[in-house]
């Protein structure tokens, strides 16, 4: 499948959702069921990339032909980009070292539920990588799943040949990522009927959030039995709840921009079009001043 790289077109402009191939299972395919991955492990297109760390990688395993990206290498406050993005050049550079092109269909798993691999995932749609997807699942439920291959770890460092990759960044309404000029232009439009959503827990959410915003904390996607998400309907039950409904624009936010990675993932399976990213979030908000309100 092709996903697309956004919601295309800002925030109250959807585009027409994602396109499916035969490495996903539905035509929001941003999500990869473990079985589904197995099949297709043998096929040189699709790449299979961990985000835990090195040694992580190193000393429990890894699924079978999976490259190792750790986190901390696609992430950089110090970078040219906004947030914590890595810039272009440096985020081509990265994936062309473990032989990933543009042309290849990627999914991305972690040890965490899918936390850090979905910040993975947007770092690779904001920098132009469009056939990317996250495993439904983590390290964990895959080694223990009864769909995954009979020799479901390898031990052995996966080391293929570097590629080329020109550097390049979505940017403007193509984008999934939006910044504070916008967040302040949409909190001061109400009419828009943009709904923020605050992916941190409780506690953090009470001590001061923007304006208006809805709390999702990110691990109620989560199944705990699985590791994975939860159902679909499920899950449209419980952003339901928070008014968070497909017919409005949505924002995302948290402290750095890694929770609610896995937020968008979540919206973005269940057929939402219209989800962005506050990419500095909290941590650029406060920053420049910006607002915040807390609970009692």
């Amino acid at each position: 499948m092709t996903e697309t790289n956004g919601s295309g077109g800002g925030p109250g402009a959807a585009d027409s959702g994602a396109e499916s191939s035969d490495v996903a299972d539905s035509a929001a395919g941003i999500v990869v069921p473990i079985a589904r991955l197995a099949d297709r492990l043998d096929d040189p297109t699709v790449r299979v990339v961990d985000v835990r760390d090195a040694w992580e990688y190193d000393a429990m395993g890894h699924v079978p032909g999976a490259v190792n990206v750790p986190f901390d290498t696609f992430r950089d406050r110090e970078g040219p980009d906004a947030g914590t993005l890595p810039g272009a050049a440096a985020f081509a550079d990265l994936l062309g070292e473990v032989g990933i092109d543009r042309s290849d269909t990627i999914v991305a798993y972690d040890d965490t539920n899918g936390v850090f691999a979905a910040r993975f995932l947007v770092t690779a749609l904001v920098y132009g990588f469009e056939d990317v997807h996250l495993l439904d699942g983590d390290f964990s439920a895959w080694k223990r799943a009864d769909s995954a291959p009979p020799d479901p770890v390898e031990n052995e460092p996966v080391a293929p040949d570097p590629v080329a990759v020109e550097p390049m960044r979505v940017e403007g309404p193509d984008s999934p990522i939006i910044g504070y000029d916008d967040v302040v232009s949409l909190l001061e439009s109400p009419g828009d009927d943009v709904v923020f959503v605050d992916t941190r827990d409780a506690d953090e959410y009470a001590a001061g959030h923007l304006p208006g915003a809805a709390r999702f904390d990110w691990t109620e996607a989560v199944d705990p039995d699985t590791r994975g998400f939860r159902s679909k309907s499920e899950l449209r039950d419980r952003f339901a709840e928070r008014g968070i409904t497909p017919d409005r624009p949505v924002v995302l936010y948290c402290n750095t921009a890694r929770r609610l990675s896995h937020t968008y993932v979540a919206l973005r399976w269940i057929g939402f079009e219209d989800v962005h990213i506050y990419e500095g979030s909290l941590t650029d908000w406060r920053e420049r001043g910006g607002d915040l309100v807390a609970e009692d």
